[in-house]
């Protein structure tokens, strides 16, 4: 999921202005920091972190790169900016007739959390969105550090998403200030590759580690599901929860990328468009394979009704054509001396 550029909550010129306390300016960015490096070092203790395993230590570095690619880029569009713009609309908008401080802080959590998920759903269902949002799903190896793995132009089109809540709602700087806080912990907590007990229990409310490695599945079926940021319950109330265990992370047919390698990668188009021939290993079915290629085919249409048995049927000829590259290939390596 999207997390704002963490070093944009280092300073917020006037948020005393504002009426915030400076101890709370200070505070948060302690606590997004602490946080961070917590998780970063569980998992290592856990020997998933960045010492155990090199294509990790790669994705570390990778995101890393881009978190301050884009820190450095959009730092006239950071969260400062927001809470001024939040400031010159606030008492307007939808939010203008609730008066109670807390319960207009409340609906404005809920509000922007829904918006990112409708935001994060838009990103996987159009082609122009999903040229930038795949980068994100590009990281072998999900970790604390995959939040940070962001095109720059998703960022930049993230912020003018907030910046039109912010003048719809009238949402406080405040509210803004502290919404931006919760989510940011949010995204660098659901992206740890960690487990605890109790985690199940707590997704029944809020995104967890479990909930969110689905979303980073390499099957398009299952991370086409999870969109949330915060709260568990919009996917439990538009039905894209998924509570399966990945097989692996990442998308399929790209490898690691590196710094530079992840910045272009935001510009191509297509990625995996030549087919790979298939094998079958003993009893294996090849009904999953069919039926994967056959929901690609129709989220490409935008899951247009009545041509469910062309999209099977294309996506079995597709296979079957596989299958035979596979045998061919297999027969030729077996004859060569």
């Amino acid at each position: 999921m999207i997390l704002s550029n963490l070093t944009s909550h280092l300073k917020f010129p006037g948020i005393d202005r504002l009426g915030q306390d400076l101890a709370v300016e200070d505070m948060l960015p302690a606590v997004i920091l602490l946080t961070f490096a917590v998780l970063m070092a569980a998992e290592v203790r856990l020997g998933r972190g960045g010492r155990a395993n090199p294509s990790v230590r790669k994705s570390y570095r990778t995101n890393l790169s881009l978190f301050l690619f884009n820190d450095l880029l959009m730092s006239a569009l950071s969260v400062s900016s927001l809470l001024i713009l939040a400031e010159r609309h606030t008492g307007g908008g939808l939010l203008a007739g609730v008066s109670n401080p807390w319960l207009r802080g409340l609906l404005a959590l809920l509000l922007l959390d829904l918006v990112l998920y409708c935001w994060h759903w838009a990103s996987h269902r159009l082609s122009w969105l999903w040229l930038f949002h795949k980068v994100h799903h590009s990281d072998r190896s999900m970790n604390v550090t995959t939040g940070f793995r962001l095109h720059f132009v998703e960022v930049l089109l993230t912020v003018l998403v907030k910046a039109g809540f912010i003048v719809i709602t009238g949402v406080h700087a405040a509210q803004v200030l502290l919404s931006e806080a919760l989510i940011t912990l949010a995204v660098l907590f659901h992206h740890a590759d960690v487990s605890f007990p109790g985690e199940r229990r707590l997704g029944r409310l809020f995104v967890v580690p479990s909930l969110h490695r689905v979303h980073h599945s390499a099957l398009r079926s299952e991370h086409d599901r999870n969109y949330g940021a915060l709260f568990s319950f919009w996917d439990r109330l538009f039905g894209t929860l998924l509570e399966v265990r990945p097989a692996q992370i990442g998308l399929r047919e790209v490898d690691a990328l590196g710094f530079v390698e992840t910045l272009k990668f935001g510009f191509t188009y297509a990625y995996g468009s030549t087919p790979l021939p298939l094998r079958l290993h003993s009893g294996q079915s090849l009904e999953p394979m069919i039926a994967e290629a056959a929901y690609f085919r129709a989220e490409k249409r935008g899951f247009m009704p009545g041509f469910e048995m062309f999209d099977w049927l294309a996506a079995e000829r597709e296979i079957e054509e596989r299958m035979n590259v596979g045998r061919i290939n297999a027969g030729t390596a077996r004859r060569t001396p």
